[in-house]
């Protein structure tokens, strides 16, 4: 079965990685693995998620520590301490709108070389990018996105990494365990096999290479 030590999932997450989460505005990042990177004092990592989180919750943790050598989002307003990089040329960001990224995730983990989309095509956004025509009408050519580890956060999941998730917590995770070479699960509730509803699992064990059990979470001071 899947179940391992946090130590165990570490050894998978080394310098200069390609590294993808979950969760929006902290919310569904997984926090003890992201304070287990911290700990093991990872750096140089090229992040793809949704957006820079806060400074303090999330994976803004490891953009305020500057262990991060670049980053793709959607947006970083959040963060100021990314801001702050970036304008300092500390953090390479590429802003990528938040449905074309999703798809781009999506477009990686489903084994496509790209999307095509309309979005920003004669804009900033489509600067130096590939263009197709389609029955008349032109496309930007959006790569697919990729990473050497995934982490992802589930409510509950079970010890061959079927995951469930909860509200909100389910907006890019269920993508990004599909995007990883190796992704693995920070999971609030490990239960047997066969214990959850197989109408309720939302990302397939198949997706899943690690277990790891939450130490709990840190978002629910992220709106007040």
């Amino acid at each position: 079965m899947k179940v391992v030590t946090l130590e165990k999932a570490l050894e998978q997450i080394q310098d200069g990685m390609t590294l993808m989460y979950g969760g929006f505005g902290g919310v569904g990042n997984p926090p003890t693995l992201i304070e287990g990177i911290l700990q093991k004092e990872v750096k140089d990592l090229h992040l793809i998620g949704n957006d820079a989180g806060f400074p303090w919750i999330g994976i803004g943790k490891l953009v305020s520590a500057e262990r991060a050598k670049s980053l793709i989002a959607s947006h970083i307003g959040s963060n100021p301490v990314a801001g702050k990089l970036m304008t300092e040329g500390k953090l390479q960001v590429e802003f990528s709108p938040q449905g074309t990224l999703v798809e781009r995730i999506r477009a990686g983990g489903m084994g496509l070389g790209g999307i095509l989309v309309d979005v920003g095509i004669d804009s900033i956004v489509g600067e130096n990018k590939q263009t197709v025509t389609v029955n008349g009408k032109d496309f930007l050519v959006e790569s697919a996105l990729m990473a050497d580890v995934a982490i992802v956060y589930a409510q509950k999941g079970d010890r061959y990494g079927n995951l469930i998730y909860d509200k909100s917590a389910r907006n890019t995770n269920p993508l990004v365990a599909m995007a990883g070479k190796v992704t693995i699960a920070e999971v609030e509730e490990i239960v047997e096999v066969g214990e959850l509803n197989p109408e309720e699992i939302v990302t397939p064990g198949v997706f899943v290479n690690m277990v790891v059990q939450s130490q709990g979470v840190d978002w629910k001071w992220v709106w007040e």
